[in-house]
């Protein structure tokens, strides 16, 4: 009975728009329902509109034989809202989607400064640990390499290679003083700086900064490139959720859903064909995004599977203190060989008196695991990339009792996860076909009447549209009854170029080569799935300046990541 009602209604409701709409037909008797929309819908005074029919000689789209409840002043605030209309159902289509990668984006951010945090407390924990008398000077120089990992992965123009020789450069100066050559006092500032410029071509780490150039290439770049991907989506989401109209396609909007009102049909909807025509029309230029916006996804899905195991930003960045490890074995290996070597380059050690604190170490702590550095709280990686011109500013990090229980917090998605989350990839592939059918998605979704229902076809109500509805993209609007598509905007085009580039990247056409080294080895540190102990002599380097033991177990429980039974005994 309800079923026999209610397709009674819609036939009521049908036979009386197309009555209204007939040719011929009576105009409204008043423009009530016409006040009661313009009011509601708070797009001007309601005493810009008429109480009765009038001739509408002035209006310049919403024309009609009959008297209508519109005036050119009407006509102008529906255009400006017709324009916002269709802002609104673009921005409401696209939120999941802009939602899906702006969360994302965050989220691997996040936890790409929580890997650079964890590495270098593991790498200041090393140098405390196992070569304490060197652990203060080492500070600096650890503190410096792992905020240019971050300005690099966050964008900054900075090379690996450079910041990694770097690194090891300003190094070398450190472990001569307290492993190759010890003495009472620090070598000089000069000599420090002539053992500096010197260490390429002595190469006391042997091929440790070479191996430590190629996994940060490896692994960095892409991630840089991952995340500036999901940037750049963002940024073609937030482009097509502005367009810019052309005067064409403003009075086609006008014209498909405010002009039935001013015959008094508020009550109207596009028919399909009609709607599909104007949409595609006015989208035509990001319709040309589809190709492109297809290719982005699924490059971001080949890229996700290929940043894993042993070439993965967690992988490399966690073991980098076992390269450093194994460079400073290298160098106490052959410490008489680097010394001659040295002598002849920089002559022999001017010392000056001993200025830098020892390392102090809590005996009754040896147990406590792995430590982490406790820095201030304003002392985030955006603060130390923008003080990087000030690097003495910082906490100097000279006393290992800085060195805390790491307790420190590791965001939900990281624990327990992979590091590229499956579920996003998944998740963004519903989407590869977004563009290509987004006019589709309007007019069935939002716009346009159900099927079967009388609808506007731009100049009354009828039971079908009879034009040609055409294609998606600039080439198919040819042949458009509705909408005149002029040329290319040149923002789509921008974008559509930004998208070709980035595709590059991730696919790796624009990727250095690192095959020339052995990637295959991380040195001595096993992988982070290992459980690595073992005792070590002199030659294995975890005497610091004097002879000793040096135990360690690195135990992986959900990125949780513990350094335990770890001592040294002199």
């Amino acid at each position: 009975m309800g079923g026999k009602s209610l397709r009674l209604g819609f036939l009521t409701l049908a036979v009386l728009l197309l009555a209204a709409a007939s040719e011929g037909a009576e105009p409204p008797p008043s423009c009530e329902a016409v006040r009661k929309v313009f009011q509601l819908r708070r797009l001007g005074p309601l005493g810009g509109v008429p109480e009765f029919p009038r001739a509408g000689v002035d209006l310049q789209v919403c024309t009609s034989k009959n008297p209508t409840c519109c005036t050119k002043k009407m006509e102008e605030r529906y255009q400006t809202a017709a324009k916002q209309d269709i802002q609104q159902v673009l921005q409401t289509s696209s939120a999941t989607l802009k939602f899906l990668i702006s969360h994302n984006a965050a989220a691997f951010q996040e936890m790409f400064e929580m890997l650079i945090r964890l590495a270098e407390n593991y790498t200041s924990t090393l140098f405390c640990n196992a070569y304490r008398s060197m652990a203060a000077e080492a500070t600096v120089p650890v503190q410096e390499f792992f905020t240019d990992v971050g300005l690099f992965l966050f964008g900054t123009d900075v090379s690996t290679e450079e910041f990694v020789n770097r690194f090891f450069d300003t190094l070398f100066p450190v472990v001569y003083n307290h492993v190759l050559n010890p003495g009472p006092t620090d070598i000089s500032l000069e000599y420090g700086e002539c053992l500096r410029v010197a260490r390429r071509d002595i190469r006391p780490f042997g091929n440790v900064p070479e191996k430590a150039i190629g996994q940060m290439g490896r692994a960095l770049l892409p991630s840089r490139t991952f995340l500036q991907a999901l940037n750049l989506g963002i940024e073609v989401i937030n482009t097509t959720d502005h367009l810019h109209f052309s005067k064409d396609c403003s009075r086609a909007l006008l014209r498909m859903q405010y002009c039935p009102h001013c015959q008094g049909l508020t009550l109207s909807k596009p028919c399909m064909g009609y709607c599909l025509n104007i949409i595609r029309g006015c989208l035509a230029d990001v319709a040309e995004v589809d190709l492109h916006w297809r290719g982005y996804v699924q490059s971001l899905e080949e890229l996700s599977r290929a940043m894993s195991g042993a070439y993965s930003i967690e992988h490399v960045l966690l073991n980098f203190h076992s390269l450093v490890n194994d460079a400073l074995v290298q160098a106490r290996i052959n410490g008489p060989e680097l010394s001659e070597q040295v002598n002849k380059m920089c002559g022999p050690p001017v010392r000056k008196p001993k200025e830098s604190p020892g390392c102090s170490f809590d005996q009754n702590k040896d147990n406590q695991g792995l430590k982490m550095f406790s820095r201030d709280s304003e002392e985030t990686l955006t603060n130390r990339r923008n003080a990087k011109g000030n690097r003495s500013e910082r906490i100097a990090g000279n006393n290992c009792s800085l060195l805390m229980s790491g307790e420190e917090k590791m965001p939900l998605s990281f624990k327990g996860r992979p590091f590229f989350s499956v579920d996003f990839i998944s998740h963004l592939r519903h989407y590869r076909a977004f563009y290509g059918g987004l006019a589709d998605q309007l007019c069935g979704n939002e716009l346009a009447a159900a099927d079967g229902l009388p609808c506007w076809n731009g100049e009354g109500v009828v039971r079908s549209y009879t034009h040609r509805v055409v294609g998606s993209g600039i080439k198919a609007q040819s042949a458009n009854p509705e909408v005149k598509v002029k040329g290319t905007d040149p923002v789509i085009s921008k974008i559509i170029d930004k998208l070709k580039h980035v595709i590059q990247l991730l696919q790796g056409k624009s990727f250095p080569k690192y095959d020339k080294w052995d990637l295959q080895q991380t040195g001595s540190g096993g992988g982070v799935d290992e459980q690595i102990s073992g005792d070590c002599d002199d030659e294995d380097g975890c005497g610091g300046s004097g002879s000793g033991e040096f135990k360690r177990v690195l135990k992986i429980t959900d990125c949780n990541f513990v350094l335990l039974h770890c001592h040294c005994i002199y």
